[in-house]
């Protein structure tokens, strides 16, 4: 349950979540989540004081748990090139569970926007430090592991926003596929195993 809130509370905004992922988020009002949620919208002013509020904690609350669920999956691992396949690939399962309509308006609203672009630099970071694994470990070649994965992490927002899906005609997951390979492919020593 997340912290402060009743058992309630924390279903409304499993269900809100769900919702929102299914749907967007820009169209509704507060009236329209009330009667779909069934509740109150004093029931949804207690989660947040306005629809804005009520979008970037739902936006918030997708990419934490996103980015848990990733982790979870990449924890047990050793291999550092396992782990940049796993970690792109749990990138783009959890991107299908988001419909293009909520993309859209999370792009749209500033302050989901905010959130969206920190979730994207949280990633960068994150394979950052797989590539300097790598590099330390000897199993990637000598690479500025920086610029790598800033380059990574343009790609990912291209993906996320589908700007590249769309230009190259494929799914998130295949972009993804893709973009693992090209980075493994791309920090692979000489001679080394794949």
């Amino acid at each position: 349950m997340t912290r402060g809130l009743t058992t309630r509370q924390a279903e409304l905004l499993t269900r809100l979540e769900a919702l929102f992922l299914a749907e967007g988020f820009a169209h509704f009002t507060l009236d329209d989540l009330a009667a779909r949620l069934r509740c109150s919208k004093s029931t949804l002013y207690a989660l947040a004081g306005s629809k804005e509020q009520l979008a970037v904690k739902i936006v918030g609350l997708y990419f934490r748990g996103a980015a848990r669920r990733i982790e979870q999956q990449i924890a047990p691992m050793t291999d550092v090139r396992k782990r940049v396949g796993s970690y792109l690939a749990g990138a783009s399962q959890e991107l299908r569970k988001a419909s293009e309509k909520f993309i859209e308006d999370v792009g749209a609203f500033p302050p989901t926007r905010a959130t969206y672009e920190r979730n994207a630099r949280a990633a960068a970071e994150r394979i950052r430090t797989f590539i300097q694994d790598g590099v330390r470990e000897g199993v990637f070649r000598e690479v500025h592991a920086t610029l790598f994965a800033e380059m990574a992490g343009l790609l990912i927002e291209g993906i996320q926003t589908g700007v590249l899906t769309k230009r190259a005609g494929v799914s998130d997951a295949e972009a993804f596929t893709a973009l693992g390979e090209l980075l493994l492919d791309g920090l692979q020593r000489d001679g080394s195993p794949k």
